[in-house]
C-alpha cells in the first residue's frame, strides 16, 4: 500500500496554476486542471529538466530547456525530443489536504 502524505492545501493552487512539493525528497510537479489534482515526476525525461518551470497549456507542461511537452494527467509524452513519459503520482483529497502517494 502508498504512503500518502500531505504536500499542499487546496487553497494554495488555484484552477490553471501549478507548484513544486516534494515527495520524500523528489521533486514533483502539483498541477489544478480544472478543479482536478494531478501530480507527476518533475523531471524532464529528455534531459532532466525542471517541468514546473515550464508553460501549462491545458493539460499539457512545456519542458523549458528543449520543449518536450507532457500530459500532466498520464504522464505520456506529447511531444519530442522526450520519448519516455514521466511518473505519475496518485492524488487524494482529504477535506482542505492535497495528498499524494507513488503510482503503484
Amino acid at each position: 500500500m502508498s504512503d500518502f502524505i500531505k504536500v499542499a492545501s487546496i487553497s494554495n493552487l488555484g484552477p490553471g496554476e501549478k507548484m513544486l512539493v516534494e515527495y520524500q525528497g523528489s521533486p514533483v510537479g502539483l498541477f489544478n486542471i480544472e478543479g482536478q489534482f494531478y501530480a507527476i515526476h518533475d523531471i524532464c525525461t529528455h534531459d532532466e529538466g525542471p517541468l514546473v518551470e515550464g508553460e501549462l497549456h491545458g493539460s499539457v507542461i512545456v519542458c523549458p530547456r528543449h520543449g518536450a511537452r507532457f500530459d500532466v494527467k498520464t504522464g505520456a509524452v506529447r511531444t519530442l525530443p522526450a520519448y519516455a513519459p514521466v511518473h505519475t503520482y496518485q492524488v487524494k483529497i482529504e477535506g482542505e489536504d492535497i495528498l499524494i502517494a507513488p503510482t503503484e
